[in-house]
């Protein structure tokens, strides 16, 4: 076994066998590769990575390949989940090379770290123009023993590039701009438009194959439709959910979403399931819920927790990473059947006959000669066909998803990737959070504060205020990133809007002055991924884009506007406008990789309500007022006037319990009943 048989990344242990003699992202690596003047060769990945499990099977586990990279190369194994910060930095470098990326990524580097060279996978043989892995290490190895000064120029101008990348998006600060001017609603509605243009109108979401869920770009069209009553941004989003709710992206027996869709019909996933999309996912459901209360979208909820519940929680609170997409090698086995595999589970031919029509099973198959199951058919056409109530069908159809979940349980089970990552758990705890409120079950107010107990003792570092980033078996390790705490934060918030306990409103404010102490570029005004403290990288960096995850910039400049309406802090919101400001042309130009960003100016185009409740029964008033849609708004509710909290501060409350309907701070007359103070700012809507 190798070193990695030390780490704790379950992706890391996958390699612990290897021939290879590979190191993780340790200070020893670099020593070695400039005692020994060789090149490193960085392979990057993550435990439900199909192509990296390939590339190990073809390359990393053949002793003779194995032989080649331990005499020519220092090799180090990295688990992008664990470094995103290494990752972002050398996929910045694929990307500048080839004009793609992906993963495996595999990237060779000087001993000081800067790269010379990345690509992606690499087969055993060559094939369609691409070299062998085995070709690629052999002419990588000459290249750096008989072209040093080609390797340190090739080096020295892709530092240059990733180095001044971040710098595209800003062209110049827009500050000198009347705010009308600046965060105007024109801006916003050119930011719809683009979206609109994307719409998939066939099949929902945006584009084509392959297809991601795009939550947050969905997020932004309902902020959109409460904002402008524009139907055709509530239609779009409820069209796509109810398209992957009812496609095989959905887990139709065990509930959660997979990763993506190869298809455009939301038919085919690629089946590794990560926290992250199903905690934004949630989030979304939720906000729809209260938007809708349409049945399809709390029945999804319910059954996505039940599947994070189940598969990934750990015993004290916090959520694993990840479920592999293979299972025994194969990808998708433990999901997909054969038409006779249902037959003979059921043991009922009606019953299968009914399943079998509703869920789009057929002989042939509709995915490598198997079944995904999907829900192709409406209930209405089944009670149709069948003469029967859609409420004897749903009943019997129930039946069966609990037989066959029963059987499916007893197969060979996708890898889990049990690690902890701060940043995960603070998206799946903001989703346990909105899930309450639009639902009010007990149960996902309790996760979400039982998942903040277990990352304060698991993750917390030894001076009581910085973070870990990951955890696992006991062990915590690497310093938190941006995102870590930036969703940190904001889940803070989402607890002090599910307990009303003031002392997170005060954790999240402590926490925002360690990131603007920590990670601020004055420069810039936005934020850099990793703590100046950070020393073992060849480069800090910035994360704008809002892809798979918001950055955490985008989150930082949402938090900076919630809390500085929270506290009154003025530095907050003036830092927040900067951002803005600053990003403002890309944000309007290219919506879909900026879509908190987008929401944000939504928010500043459309001022954000203030609401105060204030009297003995202001935590519950305050928590009917969290049933309904209501997006950029912030809410504070406590039984007495307090003067530390400008929302909170000289409030008359009378005999009974008032809310405060208010826009910067200005209310208007308090109402004593939650539907009346609605009506005000509905009304203000209209």
């Amino acid at each position: 076994m190798n070193r990695l048989q030390y780490e704790t990344s379950p992706y890391l242990l996958q390699h612990a066998h290897n021939p290879v003699d590979w190191f993780a992202w340790k200070p020893e690596a670099f020593e070695r590769a400039k005692k020994e003047n060789k090149p490193i060769l960085v392979s990057i990945g993550y435990s439900t990575c199909h192509w990296c499990h390939v590339m190990e099977r073809e390359s990393f586990e053949d002793p003779k390949v194995a032989a080649f990279m331990n005499e020519h190369f220092i090799n180090i194994k990295v688990d992008r989940e664990e470094r995103p910060d290494v990752d972002q930095i050398y996929m910045e470098a694929c990307q500048i090379i080839s004009g793609a990326g992906g993963w495996p990524l595999n990237c060779f580097l000087l001993p000081d770290g800067r790269p010379f060279y990345a690509g992606t996978y690499y087969p055993p043989k060559p094939i369609h123009n691409r070299p062998s892995w085995s070709q690629l290490l052999q002419h990588m190895a000459k290249v750096y023993r008989d072209e040093p000064q080609n390797v340190q120029a090739q080096a020295d101008q892709l530092t240059q590039i990733i180095g001044s990348s971040d710098s595209t998006f800003f062209p110049g600060s827009q500050l000198g701009l009347e705010k009308d001017s600046l965060f105007d609603q024109a801006s916003v509605h050119k930011v719809f438009e683009q979206l609109r243009q994307s719409f998939d109108r066939e099949a929902g979401g945006f584009g084509g194959a392959p297809k991601f869920p795009a939550s947050m770009s969905m997020e932004f069209l309902l902020h959109y439709y409460f904002h402008t009553g524009e139907k055709e941004a509530l239609q779009h989003v409820e069209f796509s959910l109810q398209k992957m709710i009812r496609g095989g992206i959905y887990d139709q027996l065990g509930g959660g979403f997979a990763r993506y869709a190869t298809d455009k019909a939301w038919l085919i996933p690629h089946f590794e399931k990560m926290l992250y999309d199903n905690a934004l996912l949630v989030g979304l459901l939720s906000d729809l819920y209260n938007l809708s209360g349409k049945a399809i979208y709390k029945k999804t909820i319910e059954e996505s927790l039940h599947f994070i519940q189940n598969e990934m929680t750990h015993p004290e609170g916090g959520f694993y990473s990840a479920l592999d997409a293979d299972s025994e090698g194969v990808e998708g086995k433990f999901y997909v059947w054969d038409k006779k595999e249902i037959e003979d589970a059921l043991n009922d031919p009606e019953l299968s006959e009914i399943f079998c029509t509703y869920y789009g099973v057929t002989e042939a198959g509709n995915w490598e000669e198997k079944n995904i199951l999907w829900r192709p058919n409406s209930l209405q056409a089944l009670s149709e066909k069948y003469g029967r109530t859609e409420e004897s069908l749903t009943a019997g159809l129930e039946q069966a998803k609990t037989r066959l979940f029963e059987v499916r349980a007893k197969r060979p089970r996708p890898g889990l990737d049990d690690k902890i990552l701060l940043n995960w758990n603070a998206l799946q705890l903001i989703a346990y959070a909105k899930a309450f409120k639009a639902l009010g079950l007990e149960t996902y107010k309790q996760a979400a504060l039982k998942n903040y107990a277990f990352i304060k003792k698991a993750l917390l570092q030894e001076d009581g205020l910085h973070f870990f980033h990951t955890y696992k078996d006991g062990q915590s390790q690497y310093n938190a990133f941006l995102d870590d705490y930036s969703y940190w934060i904001a889940a803070l918030l989402e607890l002090y809007a599910i307990t009303f306990d003031l002392d997170f409103v005060r954790e999240a404010e402590k926490y925002t002055d360690l990131v603007l102490n920590d990670f601020f570029d004055p420069q810039s005004n936005t934020f850099f991924y990793t703590s100046e403290k950070q020393k073992d990288i060849p480069m800090r960096k910035k994360e704008l884009f809002d892809s798979s995850t918001p950055s955490g910039n985008s989150s930082m400049l949402q938090n900076l506007l919630r809390l500085g309406l929270l506290l009154g802090n003025s530095r907050y919101r003036t830092i927040a406008e900067e951002m803005l400001a600053n990003l403002k042309q890309a944000v309007v130009k290219y919506p879909s990789s900026f879509a908190r960003w987008a929401a944000a100016l939504l928010g500043k185009a459309y001022p954000a309500y203030e609401i105060a409740v204030i009297g003995p029964d202001a935590q519950n008033k305050g928590m009917d007022l969290h049933a309904h849609y209501l997006p950029n708004v912030v809410i504070m509710a406590h039984e007495s006037s307090l003067e530390d909290f400008p929302l909170l501060s000289g409030r008359e409350t009378g005999e009974g319990t008032l809310i405060y309907v208010c826009r910067e701070y200005a209310c208007q007359l308090p109402q004593k009943e939650v539907g009346a103070a609605i009506r005000q700012i509905v009304g203000q809507n209209a």
